[in-house]
């Protein structure tokens, strides 16, 4: 049938607006959230908007190329605070529900960011990254020709590494910066640098009466070691701080109860080592007993959803109902997310879950109504409002231009028994005006993680691959998220054995049901984890014509040493380090079995990717090469592991243009 909208463009990043972090005024009449868009310059903004409950047109607060985001309104809801790059750095600035400009906060030299207000609305705390011995009070924000400067002093100095934790694909080579805490007196307009331990600090939220903070950070003698992050709270009058965990654990995303006697979080045990759930704990503020409100579910906490179009701040829970009997997240379970709510007495109820994906939500206490974040495979966002009686209703129309313009492919939920068992979900993208009696090229595509989800969001990458003529198929083989805890451990010791034979069953799937499926046309792709899975096929399988192996691992004896988690992800997933076996970590590493790979393979790696360096794709390139494969790498200038997600818009557009050239030359 013959589509009379056009088909998507790589190009139709630049024609999305990615919405992000609504959050409710206090009074519930309006809220706020976050447009990100491409701009001229082919450069990320993010513009704030406003919009009342009671009509559909928002108004937009802030202009230019800058990205602001992260705003909160004081209690009171007369003004607001958000973040803001429109100076060269992020910095905070202040703005009036009644309108006006908005007004700079902070003028600190590396910046400050995720402003939240004290309950009584007399202070604003916020994260600042600060040396040892620097002094908050006289510190002055750089010119952009004195940070290009600092800059440049930088790069010609030598860089001594004497930790563990040196690099981060986030922020690259670590400096001796620290993240600490700081609050803004709105009586006295003076900051006050609130920690000062030599480790990052993570603010989390602030008491009912405004007495306490609650952070997390591991202040361990071994933190360079560990993974490990405790609950800590510090007394605003006598600075005095205490230690509420036992610094075995991992704790985020905590919220006091609004009398202040109870702390929710996030948090987990290491029980399943990089494969744990994430768990709903009640922690008692005086005595600091733990309570697991979560013990008898089977679900990942928060949003682990895969996609290409999520930018900005998103509020996943818990949050705290008005009385202090019920909490509110989100969370990940066969292939959607949804809003729960949960009874103090450990009772799961399902507020909100269809065949989408629930990527934030706000909360209004007095109306016991959300506003909710939603992306669906056809529809890349937009928000709902969510009432008490749990009745839906949209609020925005985003994106409808392109929308009316280009044709999206609905995609097909379908599910399959493994020759081991296991049931595996997946979706079918079938190809722009899809004709049944036509046989078309295939594309199977493979998640990172392990530990994430393939699921009901809109993902461009595949609408692409649909538009150019391709069947695309994204499955969530063992070892993803949304299946419980014995199915995202199932891949843990395991790499290229039931997730191959998933991948494989998968494809076997399809042929057998889908006749327009040609079998001689068969492609894959994948990146990170889902890179070392492509790698993993084509040395064990000649049935693809063509291959793409992105940001990709090949050898897990180089891996432990030069990625930024190498050091614990290698253990966690392999159970052993570079020392225990190096000979199991060569038997399940690609590149031994290079010698195998008949399949035209295409290496895309960025050059600046911490989490798997691109000597992983040297390594492959190379020994392929030189045994005169049919191979070829193309390396993305100062390109992370993010590419794909948030990197360079494009490089991103680059990306899928060399991916669609490949498929479209050997398939």
């Amino acid at each position: 049938m013959v589509d009379s909208k056009r088909p998507i463009y790589s190009e139709d990043l630049k024609n999305i607006a990615v919405y992000s972090n609504p959050q409710y005024t206090p009074d519930g009449k309006a809220f706020t959230y976050v447009s990100t868009t491409i701009n001229e310059e082919n450069k990320y903004q993010s513009q704030l908007y406003f919009q009342r409950l009671d009509n559909n047109e928002a108004v937009q607060w802030t202009f230019g190329s800058a990205k602001n985001d992260n705003l909160h309104f004081s209690p009171d809801g007369k003004i607001a605070v958000f973040q803001s790059t429109r100076s060269g750095i992020s910095q905070l600035y202040l703005i009036n529900k009644a309108g006006g400009e908005a007004k700079q906060l902070t003028t600190l030299k590396h910046g400050a960011y995720r402003p939240a207000w004290s309950k009584d609305g007399k202070s604003i705390f916020f994260h600042a990254s600060l040396d040892k011995g620097e002094n908050i009070e006289s510190q002055k924000e750089l010119s952009a020709e004195e940070r290009q400067k600092e800059k440049d002093n930088d790069a010609n100095q030598p860089l001594i590494v004497n930790r563990l934790k040196y690099k981060s694909d986030t922020n690259g080579f670590h400096d001796h910066k620290k993240t600490q805490i700081i609050q803004y007196s709105l009586e006295t307009k003076v900051f006050t640098q609130l920690t000062t331990e030599n480790e990052d600090h993570s603010f989390q939220d602030s008491s009912p009466d405004s007495s306490l903070i609650l952070f997390t950070a591991n202040f361990n003698a071994d933190a360079d070691y560990e993974r490990y992050s405790d609950l800590f709270t510090l007394n605003l009058k006598t600075r005095e701080v205490t230690k509420l965990t036992n610094g075995k654990s991992s704790y985020y995303n905590a919220a006091f109860s609004p009398c202040g006697n109870k702390i929710a979080c996030f948090g987990h045990d290491f029980e399943y080592s990089t494969a744990t759930l994430s768990k709903l704990f009640l922690i008692d503020v005086a005595t600091g007993n733990r309570t697991a409100l979560s013990k008898d579910w089977d679900i990942q906490l928060g949003d682990v959803m895969v996609g290409d179009t999520r930018l900005g701040a998103a509020t996943t829970g818990p949050i705290w109902s008005a009385d202090g009997k019920r909490l509110f997240f989100i969370a990940t379970d066969y292939g959607a997310t949804g809003l729960y709510q949960a009874t103090m007495d450990g009772n799961l109820k399902v507020l909100y879950k269809n065949n989408n994906h629930v990527f934030s939500f706000t909360y209004q206490p007095e109306a016991d109504s959300f506003i909710l974040g939603i992306s669906t495979p056809a529809n890349p966002c937009n928000f709902y409002q969510l009432n008490k009686k749990l009745q839906l209703e949209r609020l925005t129309n985003a994106n409808e231009d392109f929308l009316q313009e280009a044709a999206i492919s609905e995609p097909e939920t379908l599910t399959f028994t493994t020759k081991d068992g296991l049931e595996i979900q997946g979706w079918l993208l079938r190809p722009h005006d899809f004709d049944e009696t036509k046989k078309y090229p295939f594309i199977l595509e493979i998640h990172g993680g392990p530990h994430m989800m393939y699921g009901q969001t809109f993902f461009h990458e595949m609408q692409l691959l649909a538009a150019k003529g391709y069947v695309v198929l994204y499955t969530n083989p063992r070892g993803s998220h949304g299946y419980g805890q014995e199915f995202v451990d199932a891949v843990r010791h395991n790499y290229g054995e039931g997730d191959y034979t998933d991948l494989m069953d998968a494809v076997d799937y399809v042929l057998e049901n889908y006749s327009f499926i040609d079998e001689t046309r068969l492609g894959v792709t994948g990146g990170s984890y889902g890179g070392f899975m492509t790698n993993w096929i084509v040395g064990h399988t000649n049935r693809f014509k063509a291959a793409v192996t992105q940001r990709s691992i090949s050898n897990w004896l180089s891996f432990y040493g030069v990625s930024d988690i190498g050091y614990f992800f290698t253990k966690g997933e392999h159970g052993l380090n570079l020392l225990d076996n190096p000979t199991k970590l060569w038997d399940i590493s690609p590149l031994k079995y290079a010698n195998n790979i008949e399949t035209p393979l295409l290496i895309l790696h960025g050059e600046h990717d911490y989490r798997c360096p691109i000597e992983q794709a040297e390594q492959l390139f190379i020994t392929l090469k030189h045994l005169r494969k049919e191979v070829e790498f193309v390396r993305f200038p100062d390109a992370t592991h993010e590419l794909s997600r948030s990197g360079d818009p494009l490089m991103r557009i680059a990306r899928l243009n060399q991916i669609c050239r490949w498929f479209e030359e050997y398939l």
